[in-house]
């Protein structure tokens, strides 16, 4: 039976890892076993940071529309139920991009979302 090595194999795999570990510093990029440590806990933190993100992303978005809300003397939650209750369904990114960008079109939301509380509480 002939003898199987896994030399080829084994540099593809080792060649793969190096290339990920590229840009690290010291040992981290050029010894296989701190490398390998090294781009599997930068890969831990990808997928984790991935999920991170949105939240991130959200929670500015709520921040911009509360300060934006608040410049018309309305509270972020308040804001958000007169919308709902007004059935303007726009989500809170481009809630935030109003906010930011065109002044004028979120202060006519505000608008409508104290019409939304009215209709509610009369």
């Amino acid at each position: 039976m002939p003898r199987v090595t896994t030399a080829v194999a084994r540099n593809k795999r080792k060649k793969k890892l190096f290339k990920a570990a590229k840009g690290y510093f010291g040992g981290r990029k050029n010894l296989y076993r701190t490398a390998k440590d090294a781009v599997e806990k930068g890969w831990e933190h990808a997928y984790r940071d991935r999920k991170k993100k949105k939240r991130n992303f959200r929670a500015l978005w709520i921040a911009r529309i509360n300060a934006a809300a608040r410049e018309h003397d309305m509270s972020y939650s308040r804001f958000m139920n007169g919308l709902k209750e007004a059935g303007i369904e726009l989500d809170r990114k481009a809630l935030a991009d109003l906010a930011v960008h065109k002044p004028e079109a979120f202060a006519a939301l505000v608008e409508q979302s104290r019409g939304g509380l009215a209709a509610k509480a009369g």
